[in-house]
């Protein structure tokens, strides 16, 4: 199974390019409606997949968290994504995905494991409202196999956000000081968990917002607001001062809508910030090349808050 994640470096490349790869995995044939469905995450969010080792249960964990594996000396916590989604299917899973986002470490154990998917994000689409409304926003992006098969992309930012209660402390919000002036905001992002907290934050700063659920939609708001500021002969930048956006949407990433926006010179001067859950260093030096400005991780309000403080001041 580590071929799997083999030369993970090398797959740094995609970015700006619109590309992702998914590792596809599944959770055991669902009781309730007799199929088997197919789940993906973002490559980059995967460290290594393998066989469940021991696990320490702990008390007071929530239902879906089995308990704690040592992975070289680390504490992981371990999540069964068939009991948080309500996914009945008899069958104990087999494989445990490690990954590693927002500066965390922890185990997903899933039925098992297919192969790496190398596709467009132009070809994830965004969810039927209908899908959004029955899996609690846990879908994000949705795409269609050769075969047939539908593989929905989870927001495992949700899934770590709810079994971690990382957003739960209302005093992270209550400490973050109103800017002073009257700004605006535009942010996309395709996350439910992730949209509420950024809004949580600009709220507590007194500062407007504007918001999309992707890239593609954001850079057509964007393109529309570019134009009316022609028409009006005004510079862009008197109606937004920060773009704040995402890496992983469905139809345009966040590399690509950067990408974009810097390679038009009706945004000049409006500094393009990146919130993501792929923090690692490597991941910020890619925001770099396709021109991001600043690079904050998510579920860090107070951080957040101080960038954008300082972009907008």
């Amino acid at each position: 199974m580590s071929d799997l994640l083999k030369n993970i470096d090398a797959r740094t490349k995609l970015a700006g390019t619109n590309k992702l790869e998914i590792l596809m995995f599944t959770l055991g044939l669902d009781n309730r409606t007799g199929r088997e469905e197919t789940f993906g995450i973002n490559v980059f969010k995967v460290r290594e997949v393998m066989r469940i080792p021991k696990i320490t249960r702990a008390p007071d964990m929530p239902t879906s968290v089995e308990g704690m594996v040592s992975l070289r000396g680390a504490l992981v916590p371990v999540v069964d994504l068939a009991k948080y989604t309500g996914i009945q299917t008899g069958q104990p899973p087999e494989i445990m995905i490690v990954t590693e986002y927002n500066g965390h470490t922890q185990g997903f154990l899933v039925k098992g494991v297919d192969n790496i998917l190398r596709l467009d994000w132009a070809a994830m689409r965004v969810p039927p409202a209908m899908l959004v409304a029955e899996m609690g926003g846990l879908v994000t992006a949705i795409t269609e196999l050769k075969d047939g098969r539908l593989v929905m992309m989870l927001d495992v930012e949700k899934v770590l956000s709810e079994t971690g209660h990382f957003d739960e402390n209302e005093m992270i919000y209550k400490n973050v000081k109103p800017l002073g002036k009257e700004r605006t905001v535009f942010f996309a992002d395709d996350s439910t968990v992730a949209r509420n907290q950024i809004v949580r934050t600009l709220d507590a700063m007194q500062v407007k917002h504007i918001s999309s659920i992707n890239g593609r939609q954001a850079w057509v708001e964007l393109s529309k607001m570019a134009d009316y500021a022609d028409s009006a002969h005004l510079p862009l930048k008197e109606i937004i001062q920060v773009i704040l956006t995402d890496v992983e949407m469905p139809e345009m990433d966040g590399y690509m809508l950067t990408r974009k926006i810097k390679g038009d010179k009706r945004f000049a001067g409006i500094p393009v910030l990146m919130h993501s859950s792929l923090s690692s260093l490597s991941n910020q030096q890619l925001g770099k090349t396709v021109g991001v400005d600043e690079y904050v991780p998510k579920f860090e309000p107070q951080k957040l808050a101080q960038t954008l403080a300082r972009l907008l001041a």
